[in-house]
């Protein structure tokens, strides 16, 4: 068994995910990937199963889970995750399919875990100024301010916190309570990042440069940016009637 898994949510990612796919096994860490296909209608869920034909030839190395519709990022992900804590990887990444995430930066987020001590490692856009490419201007100001927002909303110390390209340690997704998390958006990030932090696990940003995708249709949307601004606020104030025992 490899002790590290990607997971890439997907819905409509036809144009990317073959590339993808490629891309993260021609790295020189092994690490296996687990696509969480939304029942994509433009068949990404068939180009997977395709490569499963290709890199399945010795191990696994190449998964697929397959939901019925389109059913949210945050859930997603918690699909994900609890598929990873069943197959018991050691360490559970996340990225997007649109390459705005440079597959090589894998390696480092992984690195900060194994080696140097995070619990969950974050690929920061914001960690040394603002390293975001062909994003218009609009867009990286309400990002870097919506991130700032947060840290002084929640004293959460994370300059991106709205970031989706992390690593977690197995340790911090057993201690999380993953059936109570609320959000289903880009807030979810947000919410798994504090409360990892509440639960007092090491937090370390690893410095990326984001890259708008060039294929594809962004899922952004005015409900997303909404979820996030309002939830915060009620995250952060429920969390003060809340214990969080912190790790040993």
């Amino acid at each position: 068994m490899q002790n590290a898994i990607v997971i890439i949510p997907t819905y409509n990612e036809r144009e990317n995910i073959r590339a993808i796919i490629d891309a993260v096994f021609a790295l020189p860490k092994s690490f296996h990937l687990l696509i969480v296909d939304d029942n994509s209608p433009d068949g990404t869920g068939q180009i997977v199963e395709e490569l499963q034909q290709v890199y399945n030839t010795t191990e696994n190395r190449l998964q697929l889970y397959k939901r019925s519709g389109k059913l949210g990022l945050g859930t997603a992900y918690i699909t994900g995750f609890k598929y990873a804590l069943e197959k018991n990887y050691d360490y559970i990444l996340e990225m997007d399919a649109d390459f705005s995430h440079d597959p090589k930066d894998l390696v480092h987020l992984h690195t900060a875990c194994e080696a140097r001590g995070a619990d969950v490692s974050i690929g920061s856009r914001y960690a040394t100024g603002v390293n975001v490419v062909n994003w218009p201007m609009g867009r990286v100001l309400l990002s870097y301010f919506a991130s700032t927002y947060v840290r002084l909303i929640t004293s959460i110390p994370v300059k991106d916190t709205t970031a989706g390209f992390v690593c977690y340690r197995r340790k911090v997704l057993q201690t999380i309570p993953l059936d109570e998390i609320k959000f289903v958006g880009y807030a979810f990030q947000i919410e798994m990042k504090f409360l990892a932090w509440k639960f007092g696990f090491n937090l370390q940003e690893v410095p990326i440069i984001f890259t708008d995708r060039t294929r594809g249709e962004s899922k952004m949307s005015a409900g997303i940016f909404k979820e996030a601004f309002f939830g915060v606020l009620q995250m952060t104030i429920q969390s003060w009637f809340k214990k969080y025992i912190p790790v040993g």
